[in-house]
């Protein structure tokens, strides 16, 4: 499945072309996403907020759940980017007088359309849509499902290393609904490929997905064992949309066992940092104390969020912009032949 997700994600020499899924991409890559990130988050705050790497391409924002966070940053960095964007309502769009999502996405193309950014409820959509739908295309990954959110997790990688240095050596504490959790996943990969130390995932036994340890993580159903001596805490939202309510007796008692306070962190490492995808849920996953106190950098990991994301469109177009260019030029070959 890897080579699979490698093979639709880069091009032969290597570049990105889609960015679907953790899965499939070398460490190079990772830290390049990193890399290029760094060079735009000081972008935000220029007199003129724009640079030009996607002038004359038009960005499509097809969101078949809501969001707000990652649809507005999306937005955001493809307009810094100089993009044209597109926003499609889908409860408005075609699909609901019942045309099918390949012919939607077929109109969408035809209309010189170069990227689709994409968040589904259906796992694995997004790789479907790349694979099957719109081959000309490139193909971001807003969130599938219960299966992956690579852009969130890179972004957290960033703010990881932003604060932290790098990977080597770190204890990460992943606490919460980790078996809902598409971020969780995300981060998984995203970590063991970059090289922290130990990865950990905190939380009920109902909430932990069975065989997890198979992803090289270590289990704790204590949040106190689970968070001592970490270096990185990172909370997640009980997704109760997903879940089924006797996974879970009630958000209090939730709060009483996992929910992060400063008192609970005090067996973390002294400098550990607290970090959360959002929306967060205060007083169930996090206490106010500490999303509001020195621990958290929150709001930092959407400051990041519009660098990150303007870095994986910008190499994705990029990719695919030397995958044409190569291919004309063999064309070329061929016809002087």
């Amino acid at each position: 499945m890897n080579d699979d997700y490698a093979t639709l994600q880069l091009t032969e020499d290597g570049q990105l072309r889609n960015f679907i899924s953790i899965r499939g991409l070398p460490k190079s890559i990772l830290e390049q996403i990193l890399d290029t990130a760094a060079s735009f988050v000081d972008v935000g705050g220029r007199d003129i907020k724009n640079v030009p790497l996607l002038r004359g391409k038009t960005v499509v924002n097809l969101f078949f759940e809501p969001s707000t966070r990652t649809r507005s940053t999306f937005e955001l960095a493809a307009k810094r980017l100089s993009a044209d964007v597109l926003n499609i309502d889908i409860a408005r769009s075609a699909t609901s007088k019942g045309e099918s999502l390949m012919d939607m996405l077929r109109n969408l193309e035809a209309m010189a359309s170069d990227m689709f950014v994409v968040r589904h409820a259906d796992s694995g959509a997004p790789h479907y849509i790349a694979r099957h739908a719109t081959p000309n295309v490139a193909i971001i990954n807003a969130g599938d499902g219960r299966h992956a959110h690579p852009t969130q997790a890179m972004l957290d990688m960033y703010t990881i290393r932003h604060y932290k240095g790098g990977f080597e050596g770190l204890t990460v504490a992943i606490v919460g609904d980790i078996l809902h959790s598409r971020v969780a996943r995300s981060q998984i990969y995203a970590l063991r490929t970059l090289g922290a130390k130990e990865i950990r995932v905190v939380g009920p036994k109902t909430l932990i997905p069975t065989a997890i340890e198979s992803m090289g993580v270590n289990v704790f159903t204590h949040l106190e064992e689970g968070i001592k001596d970490a270096d990185v805490i990172i909370a997640l939202r009980l997704q109760k949309e997903r879940m089924d309510s006797a996974l879970l007796p009630s958000e209090s008692e939730f709060f009483d066992q996992y929910g992060l306070t400063n008192e609970r962190l005090k067996v973390a490492h002294p400098e550990a940092i607290v970090m959360h995808p959002g929306p967060i849920n205060r007083g169930v996953e996090i206490a106010s104390e500490v999303a509001d106190g020195p621990r958290a950098v929150i709001l930092h990991q959407v400051t990041f969020g519009i660098a990150v994301r303007m870095a994986v469109m910008s190499m994705s177009m990029g990719g695919r912009e030397a995958e044409r260019n190569a291919a004309r030029r063999q064309q070329e070959a061929q016809h002087v032949r």
